[in-house]
């Protein structure tokens, strides 16, 4: 099932959590969903569960109307809220019983796939123990069971891996990069390596509104400042050097770093500005001792659309 999401606004006040927002997310994508704290992405996940309503815009999934078809539609999504609500004195295997049950999964069913959600999250060791009773990793872990207990075919994940160690968030990861094969899966995280080791594609809000949507290399090759390349040149003036260098087309700024040993940051857009560097240095006799490139982090990304 697809998402469609067509110019959502959500007014708390005079503040506008989501600011007239669009979006699309294919079934079988993974999409990473980031923002700054504040910047809509709970509420927007809210609105898509019908948790809340919307001052303006529509959703639609798999092409229905989510407000005139809430009933029908709810069945087939799954959801973990940030704060991960759970009820602390139930053993793990019967909250998951009674999350069966309140899904809607058929009686004789209800063993099987609750067996299947303590294997997968690997909670077997947990599973007769009360739910207060666990580390928060693995209340984590029950609240993922939750959400995919009743096999939707929309996930909504908000931060998933938080409070999981190393090990446990490969796992996490390999299981929602293996749901988000068959399903749809927005995955909200502040953990920006995160996203870019399990989602397809990566959208980027600030104050409710867009102001990014692509994927990480895509992002990367649209970034402001673009790639770097951290070269040492000897044998030459430097201030000539910065003049030689800042007149190839395809660079953009030429910093020069460090005086004494003519070191210098280039700035460019174009993957192949290290062959006209060389080629500039053979012409001119300079000794090219150093070249390293830099690639554009999504962290810098990030926080160039949001700090403003």
């Amino acid at each position: 099932m697809d998402i469609v999401i067509e110019n959502l606004t959500k007014r708390y006040g005079s503040q506008k959590a989501v600011d007239n927002l669009s979006l699309k997310v294919a079934t079988g994508e993974i999409l990473g969903f980031l923002g700054p704290n504040g910047a809509g992405k709970t509420t927007t996940m809210k609105i898509i569960t019908s948790f809340i309503a919307p001052d303006e815009g529509n959703v639609y999934i798999g092409g229905k109307l989510l407000a005139d078809n809430y009933h029908e539609l709810k069945k087939h999504i799954g959801y973990l809220s940030e704060n991960n609500p759970l009820y602390q004195d139930m053993p793990v295997i019967d909250f998951l019983n009674f999350c069966a049950k309140i899904q809607g999964i058929e009686r004789n069913r209800i063993a099987d796939r609750v067996t299947e959600m303590i294997h997968i999250t690997g909670l077997k060791r947990e599973k007769h123990k009360k739910i207060g009773e666990l580390s928060k990793g693995y209340q984590q872990r029950v609240g993922l069971a939750q959400a995919i207990i009743h096999d939707p075919e929309i996930l909504l994940l908000d931060e998933p891996t938080s409070g999981l160690d190393p090990n446990q968030i490969v796992e996490i990861r390999k299981m929602i990069r293996e749901l988000g094969s068959e399903k749809t899966v927005i995955l909200s995280t502040h953990i920006l390596p995160e996203v870019e080791a399990t989602c397809d594609r990566i959208f980027i809000i600030n104050k409710g509104r867009i102001v990014a949507d692509g994927t990480a290399e895509s992002l990367r090759n649209q970034a402001k400042g673009s790639d770097i390349l951290k070269v040492k040149i000897e044998d030459g003036d430097a201030d000539t050097i910065v003049k030689t260098i800042k007149d190839l087309r395809s660079v953009s700024s030429v910093e020069l770093t460090d005086r004494n040993l003519n070191r210098f940051d280039v700035h460019s857009t174009d993957k192949n500005v290290n062959r006209e560097i060389f080629r500039l240095c053979v012409e001119n006799k300079w000794a090219l001792t150093e070249m390293t490139s830099f690639e554009t982090k999504l962290e810098d990304i990030f926080r160039d659309l949001t700090m403003n």
